[in-house]
């Protein structure tokens, strides 16, 4: 498996090359530049010309692109345009925000739809698996902006529970009065994205258990009367979890990729509120940097998972 891996590692540096040059040349093909949002009718012409041939931003787009990756490879992703400090400590502040953000919507979301699919295929037809499949149908269905703007008007003014905004309050003075302030701002959003992201796993771990209930291998150990727990606990189960296991290793690398629809709705500050702002900025150097980020967390997170199905299921090895 050792060998595939880093055969699969080796796959990925032309693919993070080539996925770098579309990205620095989508983002030239954008309109205007980083200069275009100070020129006001006061702004001296000279001295945006003068800071357009400082910044290189005449230059062709190759040469540009050149001195990017020369300076990529030295852990430099440039400055920033519009906060006038370095890329790389600006994402690693908001990376810092995403990941325990979206770590705790993750544990949500886990620890809501697993034990409702494994209900709702157990008990195929009953109550109960007609209540969950409602729920789902209702998460599937709902938008997700209309959702939280709900949760922030019902949790955040009406009831008054948490804060809508930022990421710790500024009154929060001391480690462990940030660190509780921190949890609180993101207790709702987690809450809100992870209950709206059960629905697709549980449906498929619901379809996974109904199936694998009726497989031969299943019939087979029950006739031998191996105890029902077991038969589910190591059969049907273990075989109902290689969907969820095929898009773990995306999940769990798309915690720095935060959720845009999330960070902007409730202004937190991570990567994805940073993406947002950077596009209506015109930062190329963040957007360039950012984007590079998500591609290579997406690869990661196909290795990842093929890696995680593989352990789950030993049958399964990855080519």
């Amino acid at each position: 498996m050792w060998k595939t891996i880093l055969k699969r590692v080796l796959v990925m540096i032309p693919q993070i090359f080539l996925l770098s040059v579309i990205i620095f040349i989508l983002a030239k093909m954008m309109p205007g530049d980083p200069l275009t949002g100070a020129i006001t009718p006061q702004t001296d012409p000279a001295q945006i010309a003068h800071l357009r041939q400082e910044y290189g931003l005449n230059d062709p787009w190759w040469i540009q692109y050149w001195h990017w990756l020369i300076n990529l490879f030295h852990g430099d992703l440039g400055q920033s345009y519009s906060y006038k400090r370095a890329v790389t400590g600006l994402i690693g502040e908001r990376a810092v925000n995403t990941f325990w953000l979206s770590l705790l919507t993750l544990i949500i979301v886990y620890a809501i739809a697993i034990p409702l699919g494994v209900i709702a295929g157990r008990y195929e037809g009953s109550k109960r698996d007609k209540a969950i499949q409602l729920y789902s149908y209702v998460g599937l269905s709902l938008p997700s902006f209309v959702f939280f703007l709900f949760g922030i008007w019902l949790f955040g003014y009406v009831l008054n529970w948490f804060p809508t905004t930022g990421s710790v309050s500024l009154s929060a003075n001391g480690g462990l009065a940030v660190m509780l302030s921190q949890l609180r701002h993101m207790i709702l959003p987690a809450i809100l994205a992870g209950v709206l992201g059960t629905s697709s796993i549980i449906l498929y771990l619901r379809s996974g258990v109904i199936d694998n209930t009726s497989e031969d291998f299943v019939r087979t150990a029950r006739s031998k009367g191996v105890p029902e727990k077991v038969v589910f606990n190591r059969h049907i189960l273990r075989n109902s979890i290689l969907p969820i296991a095929a898009f773990m290793g995306n999940s769990i690398t798309g915690l720095l990729g935060g959720s845009i629809f999330v960070e902007t709705i409730f202004s937190y500050p991570g990567m994805g509120q940073l993406f947002v702002n950077s596009i209506a900025g015109r930062d190329y150097s963040v957007i360039t940097a950012l984007t590079l980020l998500f591609g290579l967390l997406a690869l990661l997170g196909n290795l990842l998972s093929d890696i995680i199905m593989s352990i789950v299921d030993p049958r399964i090895r990855i080519e």
